[in-house]
């Protein structure tokens, strides 16, 4: 655990215990066996029950219960592309607070040496919640910025092609990001009652800082559903565009049909099988048959051209 002394200002690295008056500590349990989260949250800090089984559980929606001395909430990282939720189990205290994870997460270490590099940042159990939850809401711009990039690299790709196939990508985004929605709108809510209710566990001084994660989540979630209309208008744009091109290439066959017709009309006519065909015996009727076929198809595209089908 990571402790801070407020009568020597020193922030040290101890083995877990409960904390005196004059310190404050951070707790980390990532993947704890239930003995052990009974022992330390149960045992050494007296919790209500019902936090030490959602602790051992980890299966709730972000929420925030308040108890007579602590507050339990449950926040959510993610940790790849594919959005997969990690739960956190936060227990906050007046001079405590414990993270409870499945996974080891990366953001946890980053504020191990927060902590430890910068004292003020750990003087307050309401200053190292305000460090926790603002690294989890910068992954979250993370995520919506290479959404971004997703859907500008699928717009320019159908706008070269629009065969290819991103129907089902889209599909499994969508999915996804239904879930990371649900997910930020619960924690907003979390979040709006730090910042703009009584929080028995921050500063007064601190609570500017919970309005900027609130306004960090705020453009997440205007973004995620910019995105959401983004897919569904990409959809749209490669079905039209496909039905252009469609157009185009039914355009250019009827055309082509429309100049052979008579084409084939002429030569149908002088391959009947009759005797007396006056053209049959001329010495240039092979070349006159060309011409009267050349001269017809020139008058049809000209007819076209003035029409303006091609």
């Amino acid at each position: 655990m990571i402790l801070h002394n407020l009568d020597t200002d020193q922030v040290t690295e101890e083995e877990i215990r409960p904390p005196s008056e004059q310190e404050i500590v951070w707790i980390h349990l990532p993947n704890p066996e239930p003995a052990e989260v009974k022992r330390v949250v149960e045992e050494m800090f007296h919790c209500h029950p019902l936090v030490v089984e959602d602790c051992i559980k980890l299966n709730q929606r972000a929420k925030m219960d308040r108890y007579k001395d602590h507050i339990f909430m449950t926040f959510f990282a993610f940790v790849d592309k594919r959005l997969t939720p990690v739960e956190i189990g936060i227990i906050i205290g007046a001079n405590y607070i414990i993270t409870i994870s499945r996974k080891q997460l990366k953001l946890f270490e980053v504020l191990r040496q927060q902590l430890l590099a910068v004292q003020e940042r750990s003087d307050h159990p309401g200053d190292i919640l305000h460090r926790l939850l603002d690294l989890c809401v910068d992954d979250y711009t993370e995520i919506t910025n290479r959404i971004e990039d997703q859907v500008d690299q699928m717009e320019r790709n159908l706008f070269v092609n629009p065969y290819l196939k991103v129907s089902k990508e889209i599909f499994h985004l969508k999915r996804s990001m239904h879930k990371f929605r649900r997910i930020v709108l619960d924690e907003k809510a979390i979040v709006g009652s730090i910042s703009h209710h009584t929080f028995p566990y921050t500063r007064q001084e601190t609570d500017a800082y919970f309005v900027d994660i609130y306004d960090h989540i705020s453009r997440v979630l205007d973004s995620l559903d910019i995105f959401r209309e983004s897919f569904t208008a990409l959809l749209e744009l490669q079905v039209n565009m496909k039905s252009d091109r469609m157009n185009e290439i039914m355009k250019t066959l009827t055309i082509i049909s429309s100049i052979f017709l008579p084409l084939t009309f002429i030569v149908g006519l002088y391959g009947m099988n009759f005797k007396n065909i006056p053209e049959l015996h001329w010495d240039w009727g092979y070349a006159y048959v060309w011409g009267v076929m050349l001269g017809v198809s020139l008058f049809m595209w000209l007819i076209f051209k003035w029409k303006k089908w091609i």
